[in-house]
């Protein structure tokens, strides 16, 4: 890629990743790393356009029927497209399934834009994700052949030290937090052809003394009750966090950043 790149357009395509939970903003909206990345790009080229049409919950097969061909239709400069890892984590997965339909939406997205860029998900350290690595892993591969065969830049974020760091999670441990999500607009933006702002976004944050086994044990079971199990009762009922809820920002539209964000630097 060459340094310096400039790009008029940004269509961002997924689910609860890409819509920005939990980065939160004071007026309970959220923000996450393609607002921050949009931000950072319209700073950069005046009139500069961006949709997030991401959905959390949504599974592959609901992104490719109601998320691809409103990207198509918008033909911008850039896409970029996380799916498929909501799928990875049900309880039951047709693993070839997933490939066909991320196959149909990168086929259909790569000649609409002129950069499609995909992404290798962050993984949490932790054993609520563990039995689960070896789907994510397989998605994964199948991320890194379709890049290969459409020319589309691939964001390994799975690979990055600095996201498997918990403190860089939520406390539901499923979506990142804010500094998360400014490392996540960090990566997407030096794969883009950026000069870094921050070349160190990779880099593990300094050791804390852990938490002792109390806290480590109130906080488990607080993540249980709040979190885990609400999860696991949607996953076995077929209902979504996502149920009934609009694109995040369904227009390309000039975009003058978040509510209550900043440059997102």
């Amino acid at each position: 890629m060459q340094m310096n790149a400039t790009y008029t357009s940004l269509v961002a395509v997924g689910d609860s990743f890409t819509e920005g939970m939990s980065d939160l903003l004071p007026d309970g909206s959220y923000r996450g790393w393609a607002d921050l990345l949009a931000n950072r790009m319209a700073a950069r080229t005046p009139g500069f356009r961006y949709a997030n049409l991401a959905v959390r919950g949504k599974l592959i097969g609901q992104i490719v029927a109601e998320q691809v061909d409103v990207a198509v239709a918008m033909r911008p400069d850039v896409i970029t497209l996380v799916g498929g890892l909501n799928d990875t984590l049900r309880p039951k997965v047709d693993m070839g399934r997933v490939r066909g339909l991320l196959e149909e939406a990168v086929e259909r997205l790569a000649p609409a834009c002129e950069r499609l860029v995909l992404m290798r998900s962050p993984g949490r350290n932790g054993p609520v994700l563990e039995r689960f690595r070896p789907r994510m892993e397989e998605l994964f591969t199948v991320v890194d052949e379709l890049a290969a065969r459409h020319d589309a830049l691939v964001v390994d974020l799975y690979g990055a030290p600095s996201l498997a760091d918990p403190r860089v999670w939520d406390v539901d441990r499923l979506h990142l937090s804010a500094e998360g999500h400014r490392r996540v607009a960090e990566a997407v933006w030096q794969t883009l052809g950026y000069e870094p702002e921050d070349p160190e976004w990779r880099t593990p944050m300094a050791p804390t003394p852990p938490p002792n086994w109390v806290a480590r044990r109130g906080a488990d079971a607080r993540f249980a009750q709040r979190h885990l199990l609400p999860w696991i009762g949607r996953r076995l009922t077929g209902r979504s966090s996502g149920d009934g809820r609009p694109a995040k920002r369904p227009e390309l539209l000039p975009y003058e950043g978040p509510v209550g964000g900043g440059h997102g630097g």
